[in-house]
């Protein structure tokens, strides 16, 4: 099992900065974890996911360049650093993970855990 929690969310105008992180625990490791946000009335999307073993990132095309997605092997903590925040940003923001790596990080089918979300709101 895995539990994910985030931190971080919270309130800011638009152009701002926020860092949210989420701390897992459990003993599973996992390969792969992700952001992935839900505005209101529209579908979960995904934001950003990372692979554990290599650092690598990988970015929704419309976010690359305003948020990067990080991870601290010592915490086992997953950032998302997240700049020039638009009203378009706001959302709930999960954390999700999967022990095993997956291609179709850009799915939500892709994940087996999943934290509580924390809500970003960006005000214009």
């Amino acid at each position: 099992q895995v539990q994910l929690v985030e931190s971080g969310g919270g309130s800011v105008q638009a152009g701002g900065s926020l860092r949210l992180s989420c701390a897992a625990s459990g003993g599973t490791f996992s390969s792969l974890m992700g952001w992935l946000r839900q505005a209101p009335g529209k579908e979960r999307e995904f934001v950003a996911a990372i692979r554990w073993s290599t650092g690598s990132p990988y970015y929704a095309p419309s976010l690359k360049g305003r948020f990067t997605i990080s991870r601290d092997n010592a915490k086992n903590t997953v950032d998302l650093q997240m700049n020039n925040l638009k009203s378009d940003d706001t959302a709930v923001y999960y954390c999700a993970a999967r022990v095993q790596w997956s291609p179709r990080f850009y799915t939500d089918s892709a994940y087996d855990y999943w934290g509580q979300g924390t809500q970003v709101t960006v005000s214009s």
